[in-house]
C-alpha cells in the first residue's frame, strides 16, 4: 500500500504542476484555443494507436473492482495525464479528478500484478489507488477514501476496504504536498446564531427551507449534466460515427461558443479567474461573481468537452457548476452567497457522481465544520433528486433509491436504445 500511495502522490503533484503551467500558457496565448480541433486529433491517434483499453477511463478501474476480466495498463497513467494536461493547454473544458483517479487505478493494478496478489486484495489495492488519486489531487484525503469505497455501487458501502483506503490517500495527499503542490482553499465567513424559546439552537429554520429547495435544483444540474454529457457521446456517435470527426467537431462547437461568449472564463478548470473580473469558482464565493447563466455554459461546455473525446475528469466543472448555480440562488432567496455557493460545489458533484457522504466529508474539509448539518441536508436532498442518473457508466445500483412520486431514470440509456432501433428499423 505504501509504495501505491507514494508514487501516486508523485505522479499527482506532477500532474498538477503541469496543468498549472498549462493553464497559464493557455491564458498568455489565447491562439491555442483555435488548434483545439487538430490537438484532439492527436489525442485520438495516440489512444487508437497505444491505448487499448484505456480510453474506458474511470470506468475501467470501476469495473476491474467489480471483477472485470480486462487488464488496467500502466500506460493507461501516463496518457491520460498528458491527454489532460494536452486539453487543458488547449482550452477544453474539462477537470482532474478523473486523470488522478485513473492515475491511482493503473498504478495500484501495476502493484498487484508485479507482486501477483489474489482478487480479494487486487480489488483492496485498486480502492486504495482510487482513494490516493482522489484524495492527494484535491487535498482531501478523508473525503478521497470514502468516495473510493461509495463510487462503486449506488446505496452501498463495503467497509472492509475503507481503512486501506484511508491510509493510502492519506499517505498520497502528504507526499504531493511534500513535493510543492498546491490546493485551492476556501473560506465560509458566514456566521449565524439562532435561537428558539430564547434558547440557542443550531439551525434556521427559514434558511433551512431556501436550502432544502436548492437541494432539488442542485440534484437536477446534476442529472443534466450527466444526461447531457450521455447524450451527446449517443449523439456524436450515431451521426458523426468516426472517433476523428467526432473530436474534431467538439473542438470546433467549443471554439464557436468561447467566441459567442465574448471570454475564455469558462474553458480548462476554472477554479481562479482568467481575467480580471471573469467567472470562476472562487469568484462565484463573492456577490456579483458569477452571472446567472454561468452554471449552464461550463455545463454545456464540459459535457461537449468529454463527449467528444477530450480527456480531463468531471469533478472540477461540476464544482464551477454548482458554485456559480449557488451564486445565483443565493440572490433569488435572499440568502448568503458564500454558503450557498459552497452547498452548490458539493451538492452538484454529489448528485452526479452518487456520493452523498464523500461530499459531505469534502465540505468538512474544505470549508470546515460549522455548517455540517447544511452540508448534509443538500448533498442527500440533490443525490434523491437525480435519480440513479450519474457521471460513471459502470457504477452499480446496489441499492436503488426511493423518493416518489419524482424518480428519474437513466434517460440517456433510453434515448440511446431509441436511437438504436429507430436504425436498426431504416436498416
Amino acid at each position: 500500500m505504501t509504495p501505491v500511495a507514494i508514487l501516486v502522490g508523485l505522479m499527482n503533484a506532477f500532474f498538477l504542476w503541469a496543468l498549472e503551467a498549462a493553464t497559464q500558457a493557455r491564458i498568455e496565448h489565447s491562439f491555442l484555443l483555435y488548434l483545439l480541433p487538430f490537438a484532439g486529433l492527436v489525442l485520438v491517434f495516440i489512444y487508437r494507436q497505444w491505448g487499448s483499453v484505456s480510453e474506458r477511463g474511470n470506468n475501467l478501474i470501476i469495473e476491474q473492482v467489480h471483477n472485470s476480466d480486462q487488464k488496467i495498463p500502466f500506460r493507461m497513467s501516463v496518457f491520460v495525464l498528458l491527454a489532460t494536461v494536452v486539453t487543458h493547454l488547449f482550452g477544453g473544458s474539462a477537470g482532474r479528478e478523473g486523470t488522478a483517479v485513473q492515475i491511482g487505478g493503473a498504478v495500484s493494478a501495476w502493484f498487484s500484478r508485479v507482486f501477483h496478489l489474489d482478487d480479494s486484495d487486487h480489488r483492496s489495492i485498486l480502492v486504495a489507488g482510487i482513494a490516493a488519486g482522489f484524495g492527494s489531487v484535491f487535498g482531501t484525503p478523508f473525503a478521497g477514501a470514502i468516495f473510493a469505497v461509495e463510487v462503486l455501487a449506488v446505496g452501498r458501502i463495503k467497509y472492509q476496504a475503507l481503512l486501506p483506503a484511508l491510509i493510502a490517500a492519506i499517505l498520497a495527499d502528504v507526499v504531493c504536498s511534500a513535493v510543492g503542490a498546491h490546493h485551492t482553499h476556501y473560506n465560509i465567513g458566514f456566521a449565524e446564531f439562532n435561537t428558539l424559546f430564547q434558547n440557542p439552537i443550531s439551525i434556521d429554520f427559514i434558511l433551512t427551507g431556501k436550502i432544502l429547495v436548492a437541494g432539488v435544483l442542485f440534484g437536477l444540474a446534476g442529472l443534466l449534466f450527466s444526461e447531457l454529457t450521455a447524450g451527446l457521446k449517443i449523439f456524436f456517435t450515431r451521426w458523426l460515427r468516426n472517433p476523428y470527426t467526432i473530436v474534431f467537431v467538439g473542438g470546433v462547437l467549443i471554439i464557436l461558443l468561447a467566441t459567442l461568449i465574448g471570454n475564455h472564463d469558462y474553458l480548462g478548470l476554472g477554479v481562479y479567474p482568467s481575467r480580471e473580473g471573469g467567472v470562476s469558482i472562487t469568484s462565484a464565493f463573492e456577490v456579483g461573481g458569477a452571472e446567472w447563466n454561468s452554471w449552464i455554459i461550463k455545463l454545456l461546455l464540459t459535457a461537449i468537452t468529454l463527449a467528444a473525446g477530450f480527456k480531463g475528469g468531471e469533478v472540477t466543472p461540476l464544482f464551477f457548476i454548482g458554485a456559480t448555480l449557488g451564486n445565483f440562488l443565493a440572490w433569488l432567496f435572499g440568502a448568503p452567497v458564500e454558503l450557498f455557493a459552497a452547498l452548490g460545489f458539493l451538492a452538484v458533484f454529489a448528485a452526479a457522481a452518487n456520493t452523498p457522504l464523500a461530499c459531505i466529508i469534502m465540505g468538512v474539509e474544505l470549508f470546515g465544520a460549522d455548517h455540517l448539518i447544511y452540508f448534509a441536508l443538500v448533498c442527500f436532498i440533490a443525490y434523491y433528486a437525480s435519480g440513479h442518473s450519474g457521471i460513471y457508466g459502470s457504477q452499480k445500483i446496489a441499492v436503488a433509491k426511493r423518493l416518489y412520486p419524482y424518480q428519474p431514470e437513466r434517460i440517456a440509456e433510453t434515448l440511446g436504445q431509441v436511437m438504436s432501433s429507430k436504425k436498426k428499423d431504416k436498416d
